[in-house]
């Protein structure tokens, strides 16, 4: 028997999808079929307006763009189960009028009611709602037990399923080992994350795999720990295919107001980059960061991280913009930063979820997760530890237990190339509903 540390490590160097055998059982059942189409249980915490729930599911029951594609999900949602029902929830509404029944629990939503299992893959979403927060300012967000719950379904009848993850694993990155070592030790084709990754990239740059990165910065305009973990994946997402691949994060240190430009001024982390990376946004060299144009102030905080590599990294919050997303980053070898803001398309965040919803859908219907769940694994390592150290705010905390390795994979399959926003334009009013603003052009294609 392997300890927890083994696991971990063997976890950590594995390939994508862990377990062959699981997948061509999956693969033999899904091919037995008549209709191709994976049947998906949606599992999620709150569904009201603009909830990750609706932005992701406008996606998963209506035809939507993807690269300026009008595409078809190529999936089907046969099964909803919310676990708070606030005001102004839609679930009612979207059930009646996509002929999708609701349930009670996590378990009849799996078996839609029936005796057996009776879904292809499941959609856990894990975000929005009223949940308490923890001493750390982390929202407990039932994630883990989510999880544990679907898990328990198909450990019954020994059929592991593909699983979607909204977000970070875990607030609790015991609990997030703990999701990913079950995922491999039944074989359950298993994807997580953010939607930021996969956005429009101006300008589109692309770091070889390979590459000599020396530094880099990930900059927000959101608040503490639930944007973080965006600019987190946004970062891991970049340098994750650096010379020698991921080795892990030794050291975390926060820090928060006047202690970042003191930090940067005793050469912590590169300020260079930090305007490199805030030029690709706004054509402009800013120098402070509590506001940015006209916005509202706010107080700045650095994530800065130690790599075992020798590669540093610095994760901060710029002014206040829910659409900020910035990256830069030093070469060996070439004079400028490399830079880009990652955009998100009209309407704020929304459109994001268009393209993390094909991804989750190409992993649904081949069993094969488009990127490593390791990579969300490591950064929900990441951000659990710097939320405590941001209790000690400018003093390093070490971390032993991010010393990580995984195999990144090429995802631009699946990333956003901006096609889609010469089509909703900026001027194009937000649908107040449930709509994606998908045009009627004709039969929409099945994006492989």
């Amino acid at each position: 028997m392997l300890d927890r540390r083994d696991t971990l490590k063997a976890l950590a160097t594995a390939p994508v999808f862990y377990s062959l055998s699981s997948f061509q059982t999956w693969g033999a059942d899904f091919e037995n079929r008549t209709n191709k189409r994976p049947r998906v249980a949606a599992i999620y915490t709150s569904f009201t307006y603009r909830s990750h729930a609706h932005v992701i599911l406008e996606n998963f029951l209506q035809p939507f763009l993807f690269c300026g594609e009008v595409t078809d999900p190529g999936v089907d949602v046969v099964s909803f189960y919310r676990d708070q029902t606030p005001a102004g929830d839609m679930t009612d509404e979207i059930a009646q009028k996509y002929n999708i029944p609701i349930f009670k629990t996590i378990r009849e939503a799996l078996r839609v009611g029936g005796s057996e299992l009776a879904v292809d893959a499941v959609l856990s979403i894990g975000e929005h709602g009223s949940y308490p927060r923890n001493e750390f300012g982390q929202v407990m967000y039932p994630r883990k037990r989510f999880f544990d719950e679907i898990v328990a379904v198909m450990k019954e009848e020994n059929r592991f399923l593909p699983v979607f993850n909204d977000k970070h694993l875990s607030y609790r990155y015991d609990w997030a080992q703990e999701m990913a070592e079950t995922a491999e030790q039944h074989g359950i084709p298993f994807l997580a994350g953010s939607s930021v990754p996969l956005a429009q990239r101006k300008p589109n740059i692309e770091i070889k795999n390979g590459a000599r990165i020396q530094e880099a910065v990930s900059i927000h305009g959101g608040p503490v720990e639930s944007y973080d973990f965006h600019a987190l994946e946004v970062l891991q997402s970049m340098v994750e295919n650096r010379r020698g691949g991921e080795t892990g994060v030794k050291r975390i240190t926060f820090y928060e107001g006047e202690q970042v430009y003191v930090a940067a001024k005793a050469g912590i982390f590169d300020w260079g980059l930090v305007e490199s990376a805030m030029h690709a946004e706004t054509g402009r060299k800013e120098t402070r960061l509590e506001s940015i144009g006209d916005e509202e102030p706010i107080t700045p905080h650095a994530i800065v991280l130690e790599y075992i590599d020798g590669f540093k990294a610095t994760v901060l919050r710029a002014g206040r913009s829910s659409t900020r997303w910035n990256f830069a980053c030093r070469l060996k070898g070439r004079k400028a930063p490399l830079a880009t803001s990652f955009y998100v398309g009209p309407w704020e965040n929304r459109n994001l979820f268009k393209a993390l919803s094909h991804a989750i859908q190409i992993h649904f219907r081949t069993g094969k997760p488009p990127y490593p769940v390791e990579r969300t694994l490591f950064v929900s390592g990441i951000l659990d530890a710097a939320m405590k150290a941001r209790k000690a705010a400018g003093h390093p905390l070490h971390t032993n237990q991010l010393h990580f390795q995984y195999q990144a994979s090429d995802f631009s399959a699946v990333r956003e190339n901006g096609k889609s926003w010469d089509i909703i334009t900026e001027d194009i009013p937000q649908p107040e509903s449930f709509d994606n603003g998908t045009p009627n052009t004709g039969k929409p294609v099945t994006a492989e």
